[in-house]
């Protein structure tokens, strides 16, 4: 068993596990829930506690006894009945396969005092790649009462040798709209469900009818109302591209002759596996998995997709007149969304010229003329701030939604500061990308999100280093900010490092103030030290309130 660091991933590390023929994984149950932050918290004591007894230079028999009533301790706690009151949704099972062959791996919860009764059994076939493996908690207390001590078995089966597999998070879980982030104080709960960022297309049969290198594309004929979809989807801001097993000079013309060609951005047109593709894709256009939405005609292909990119969500090409009536793709209609894609293709421009510069990143920033212009939220733009807040993840660093109300109750708070931030170079605009609230009486920022189109490009370093030397040169006073650290924004939240911000508290201090405050890292700002600076974006201000201190 060997521990892989995995920061990015929703478990922290991943387990590599090699088991004999025979071999099983197992662990007393438990439902007790804990909130993300504490569960990492834990496991970081624990693993701490468990590196120190390993590294204390102690006789030998003295650390195997330390070591046994340390795990008789863990397996005592474990093995307690649950008496909470929250139950988990379900038991979510992250696995990779590295082998070359399919593995059936056998799920058992048996219950410990209870052996005559019929323990609770699921075959998982693990084909080769990633797997999430959603057990819904009905389906387990069917069998067992999960209220009483159980054992979790994990046992691969029918493997003569050896056989190596990659654990993530192995957990009972329930999901976010459940939790009690959803009655915090003005905030709704969300219950529209992931949004839609951009829309992949197979090309045969769902795009066109007809196969291309059969028919030719003198006979292929296009989906009735598909251009009429596709472009009330680009007025909402959601993006198109292509994953297709063609051609890609053949299947371009295609698409150029039904003059549909403008739609489709990073197109991925080849002879590779889908999921190869839609990865490539939501790694170009700088998106998560999680808010693409793959349609094609092959359950082969859905299959595929889904079995090697699991967050990705897929649709059958019958099903594609639905697409503007579905939940997950009712955003709101904006100037700004109707500019999206041009955005985008604008990006791609500045990547053409930025492979120019080699290695010099810095020099490249500098020579696109960036410019950021900071605001005062207003209800002019208030529409595209609550869309903002609805979209972002990846730079969203409070983890904060904002409801249209809430927003407006801002514009009347007397303590608080709102900054919305739009930005231009010299080859075009990016629009509205990111939105910020300070409370002026500490002063703390409290709120912190960018579109993830301007992610490496500096303009949260300067907009950061602007807001610091304007509030300590008008208070007087260090300088706070609020970090919810998340798997997702944890790249992003570099920046705070990057400018030389500290915890506020020491370590056990901080533990306790980050359990209190709902997994928020209190961050500052010294007023006696220097403000950082690269000089690579310029910052302009067009309200006299935001001018800034000399």
């Amino acid at each position: 068993m060997v521990r892989i660091e995995s920061p990015s991933a929703v478990n922290p590390y991943l387990l590599k596990i090699r088991f004999k023929r025979w071999g099983k994984l197992w662990t007393p149950g438990n439902i007790r829930l804990h909130t993300a932050e504490k569960a990492e918290r834990l496991e970081r004591r624990d693993y701490r506690i468990g590196s120190a007894l390993q590294r204390f230079p102690l006789p030998s028999l003295v650390k195997i006894t330390a070591t046994a009533k340390r795990y008789g301790f863990k397996k005592r706690m474990a093995s307690s009945a649950s008496n909470g009151h929250a139950f988990p949704a379900c038991f979510l099972l992250e696995c990779y396969n590295p082998e070359s062959h399919d593995v059936r791996l056998s799920l058992t919860m048996r219950a410990i005092d209870e052996r005559s009764r019929m323990p609770f059994q699921k075959l998982i076939d693990l084909t080769p790649g990633f797997h999430r493996i959603r057990v819904p908690l009905e389906e387990i207390t069917a069998l067992i009462d999960l209220r009483q001590p159980f054992g979790i078995d994990l046992i691969p089966n029918d493997e003569a040798h050896e056989t190596t597999l990659y654990f993530g998070l192995m957990e009972f879980v329930t999901e976010l709209a459940e939790s009690k982030k959803a009655d915090e104080p003005g905030k709704k709960p969300d219950t529209t469900g992931k949004k839609i960022k951009c829309v992949v297309w197979d090309l045969d049969n769902t795009l066109w009818d007809g196969v291309l290198v059969e028919d030719g594309p003198e006979r292929l004929q296009l989906k009735p109302d598909i251009a009429a979809v596709i472009q009330a989807l680009d007025r909402r801001g959601i993006l198109h591209s292509i994953a297709s097993k063609n051609n890609s000079e053949d299947a371009l013309r295609v698409i150029k002759k039904f003059q549909l060609d403008q739609y489709f951005l990073c197109p991925q047109i080849s002879w590779q596996p889908k999921s190869q593709g839609i990865k490539a894709i939501a790694q170009q256009l700088n998106i998560g998995m999680d808010s693409i939405l793959f349609i094609d005609d092959s359950k082969f292909e859905l299959e595929e997709v889904k079995a090697v990119c699991p967050e990705v969500q897929v649709l059958n090409a019958e099903q594609y007149r639905t697409l503007p009536e579905r939940g997950e793709c009712q955003v709101p209609i904006t100037s700004e969304s109707q500019q999206r894609r041009k955005l985008y293709q604008v990006e791609a421009s500045r990547q053409t010229v930025a492979q120019s510069f080699s290695n010099d990143y810095m020099a490249f920033l500098r020579h696109c003329q960036i410019q950021l212009t900071v605001r005062p939220m207003s209800e002019e733009n208030l529409e595209r701030v609550h869309e903002l807040t609805q979209r972002t993840n990846q730079m969203n660093f409070s983890g904060n939604r904002y409801d249209r109300e809430v927003l407006r109750n801002l514009l009347s708070n007397p303590h608080l500061d709102t900054f919305v931030l739009t930005c231009e170079d010299r080859f075009g605009s990016y629009g509205v990308i990111g939105f910020s609230i300070v409370d002026r009486r500490e002063p703390r920022m409290t709120d912190l999100m960018f579109s993830c189109r301007i992610q490496s490009k500096r303009v949260e370093h300067a907009f950061l280093t602007w807001m610091m030397r304007r509030y300590i040169a008008e208070t007087g006073k260090d300088f706070y900010a609020d970090y919810r650290k998340t798997p997702r924004n944890a790249p992003s939240g570099q920046v705070f490092a990057d400018l030389a911000m500290e915890e506020t508290q020491n370590e056990e201090t901080q533990k306790e103030e980050t359990q209190n405050r709902d997994g928020v890292l209190s961050l500052r700002f010294p007023k006696e030290r220097q403000v950082p600076d690269d000089g690579v974006i310029d910052i302009i201000t067009e309200d006299a309130l935001l001018v800034t201190p000399a």
